[in-house]
């Protein structure tokens, strides 16, 4: 069975957007340094990506207009819009978070990259469908915005499997304790 693996980035008191959806403030202490490899050896681990509409737009109206940044992976953009895709790579599915990553995590393939936004993530937590999560903590307080697990009432115990510092970002890897020894 695949592994569901939420790879996201929020701020130290933990939101993944302002309150107008802005991200701006992603780059860390210094928007020009380089950055570690951890994205690419991560990327190197999935083929499929799932996120909410918000995120989608987010993305080829403001991050990454001119190209799909997730060429080469199987897309899944959550929405209750009718939306036709222009690529094959592209699936705009109206269904649940967690009725969809109940079926694709039975299908063969590599790792499954859940990348946003909040009701996506917080629907999964509360399903207990994500395996990994690997949350990068840029240093920046935001006071409010859009919070990445909201007001969840579910406990999940988790293991701290692993920490990377990059430019003033934490990175931190967890797994559910009951999938450790797997």
């Amino acid at each position: 069975m695949r592994k569901v693996v939420l790879f996201i980035a929020m701020s130290l008191d933990g939101y993944i957007a302002d309150n107008s959806g802005n991200v701006d403030w992603l780059a860390g202490e210094d928007p020009n340094a380089e950055g570690s490899d951890s994205y690419e050896k991560f990327v190197e681990t999935v083929d499929t990506v799932v996120m909410g509409y918000k995120t989608y737009n987010q993305i080829v109206t403001e991050l990454s207009p001119d190209e799909w940044v997730y060429q080469g992976m199987t897309s899944y953009v959550i929405t209750h819009r009718d939306i036709k895709s222009d690529s094959d790579d592209i699936i705009f599915v109206g269904e649940f978070p967690s009725d969809l990553i109940r079926k694709i995590r039975k299908e063969e393939g590599k790792d499954v990259w859940i990348c946003g936004g909040a009701s996506v993530v917080q629907d999964l937590v509360a399903s207990n469908l994500i395996d990994e999560y690997r949350i990068s903590i840029i240093p920046t307080i935001l006071g409010e915005g859009i919070s990445l697990f909201g007001n969840g009432k579910e406990k999940i115990d988790l293991s701290l499997t692993k920490t990377e510092t990059d430019n003033g970002i934490i990175e931190l890897i967890y797994r559910k304790r009951d999938s450790i020894s797997k």
